[in-house]
């Protein structure tokens, strides 16, 4: 990481203080400027006074559990949250991933794993690319749907959508390969860059996805389902002759 960048700030919402102290001396060493949080109210509180770039947040929170500081969080601005999660705790899982987290990491968990993983996303949410690399990808359209991978914007109709960093790497994915396939598995390999995984991941951020993109979610036309394979964007509606 260069001297001459600010650290990006990372927040660690944790109760327990043993893994709070591993999981941020890992992410300083790192090159990460660490707060550290042990409820949720204190997370909201040090939120406020200084936005970070990336929230680590355990859900098994004390008083106000994981999923409310989430849901708070997000209400406020597209912040990246990475969860961690019991191994057991699906069901939270998913309630996190439906709120807008972007990523999870299952306790016990190894220390060097998830610093990759904070990396990852903050890879996406920083845009860093390397002073010499490849011209920025062109403007992707298809329907009434369009996106700047260079500004990581998209807008439906002239309104631009509120989308986390999965989603929007999925639509970008997506568009890039109109009318192809995709199966669940490649979508985790691809798009999140992960070769394994649970693959109901995959399905809460398309169900995010179409609920921002589609005219009728629970009838999609563009995120369209390839029964015993996964998902197909449908890019050849009339509207794109527009």
């Amino acid at each position: 990481m260069s001297h001459t960048e600010p650290q990006p700030r990372v927040l660690v919402v944790e109760d327990d203080p043993t893994v709070a102290e591993v999981v941020s001396g890992y992410l300083a060493r790192a090159g990460y400027a660490v707060e550290h949080a042990p409820d949720g109210p204190d997370a909201l509180h040090r939120a406020a006074v200084r936005w970070p770039d990336l929230v680590l947040l355990d859900l098994m929170l004390p008083g106000m559990d994981g999923l409310e500081v989430c849901r708070r969080l997000r209400a406020t601005a597209p912040v990246p949250v990475i969860m961690l999660t019991a191994l057991g705790d699906e069901d939270d899982r998913i309630a996190g991933l439906e709120l807008g987290a972007d990523d999870y990491v299952t306790k016990p968990f190894s220390p060097r794993e998830l610093v990759l993983r904070v990396e990852s996303v903050l890879r996406r949410s920083l845009g860093n690319r390397p002073p010499d690399a490849a011209p920025a990808r062109p403007v992707l359209k298809a329907a009434d749907v369009v996106l700047d991978p260079a500004d990581r914007r998209a807008a439906k109709q002239g309104r631009e959508l509120a989308l986390t960093l999965r989603e929007f790497d999925l639509l970008a994915h997506f568009l890039t390969h109109p009318g192809r396939a995709h199966s669940r598995e490649e979508l985790m390999r691809e798009v999140w860059g992960w070769d394994f995984g649970d693959l109901s991941t995959v399905t809460v951020h398309v169900r995010r996805l179409r609920a921002k993109i589609e005219d009728d979610p629970a009838r999609p036309r563009l995120i369209q389902t390839v029964w015993g394979v996964g998902y197909r964007f449908e890019a050849g509606r009339p509207e794109a002759a527009s």
